[in-house]
């Protein structure tokens, strides 16, 4: 199964936090699934850090392309058709980082992990 982390799941996740609920935990210890991480995702955690609103993850956003890489995740690139999806999103859901990763799941057929309900109104694969 092919997976894409929310940023909330990813962040949790390098964090060993246990706000990632087990079943997401399984599914990306799982060896069978692939995990992939946005570039949209990169971009919120820089984005955000230098806004002062993730202050704990200054590491992770210091070398955000390492510590995918070191937990044997696969970055997903932002194409146009996934760009031209996302601005074409109904309005339901504004975070335009949220609006991307939306696109991204429904446009490679990919399970999103992420604990935002909102999500399912797009009809995207979702697990939590």
């Amino acid at each position: 199964m092919r997976l894409l982390l929310d940023t909330h799941a990813l962040l949790w996740w390098l964090a060993g936090s246990r706000e990632l609920s087990t079943v997401a935990r399984q599914a990306i210890e799982n060896p069978v699934n692939e995990v992939l991480v946005s570039a949209a995702s990169a971009f919120e955690i820089a984005t955000k850090h230098r806004l002062g609103k993730l202050p704990g993850a200054a590491a992770i956003a210091a070398d955000i392309a390492g510590c995918i890489a070191d937990q044997g995740f696969e970055p997903l690139s932002i194409s146009l058709r996934d760009a031209e999806r996302a601005g074409r999103l109904a309005g339901i859901h504004r975070d335009p980082f949220d609006r991307m990763l939306i696109a991204q799941a429904i446009e490679g057929d990919l399970l999103l992990l992420s604990n935002e309900a909102l999500f399912d109104q797009y009809g995207v694969r979702r697990l939590w």
